[in-house]
């Protein structure tokens, strides 16, 4: 799992890459708003910034923001709830792997530019099995991959 705070910084053909427009073209772009349209830096990372300019930058975006507190999480059941209920599944969401890989790779429920999983309160573990975590992680990475090739930027933070 890739966990890199994001660089601030982007070069000139990061900027091509981003469908945001920088700063000085009608709007004021923070800079991590910015790195999150950034389409090919999107992935998983350890959250470098406060909660609250994670949401900002979001915003700024036109990104929705998913956060998930996984405090005391134990368990498959428990993640997929959790999850479940910050990115506001449909309430036909089965509670399993299928059900999740669909749910994220669908969510035309949160319409918007781009995608941003905030998973607070992250154990090394996730609180799963070994099994069940390297699904979680390979269903995450699936994740990002699925929207990067509908250029659309999904985000994985841990905190």
């Amino acid at each position: 799992m890739q966990k890199n705070s994001p660089n601030l910084t982007l070069t000139e053909k990061e900027r091509e890459t981003s469908f945001l427009r920088p700063a000085g073209e009608g709007r004021e772009v923070s800079a991590l708003a910015q790195q999150l349209g950034n389409l090919v830096s999107a992935g998983s990372y350890a959250l470098g910034c406060s909660v609250d300019e994670l949401r900002k930058a979001s915003n700024e975006a036109g990104f929705a923001l998913f956060d998930a507190d996984l405090k005391g999480i134990k368990g498959k059941q428990n993640l997929l709830n959790t999850l479940a209920q910050a990115a506001s599944f449909p309430p036909e969401f089965g509670v399993n792997w299928d059900a999740l890989a669909d749910a994220l790779c669908d969510l035309s429920w949160h319409e918007a530019s781009g995608y941003v999983l905030l998973l607070r309160n992250a154990s090394d573990t996730l609180g799963l099995s070994a099994n069940d975590r390297e699904i979680a992680q390979d269903l995450l990475a699936d994740t990002v991959v699925y929207w990067r090739q509908r250029k659309k930027p999904f985000w994985i933070f841990y905190s």
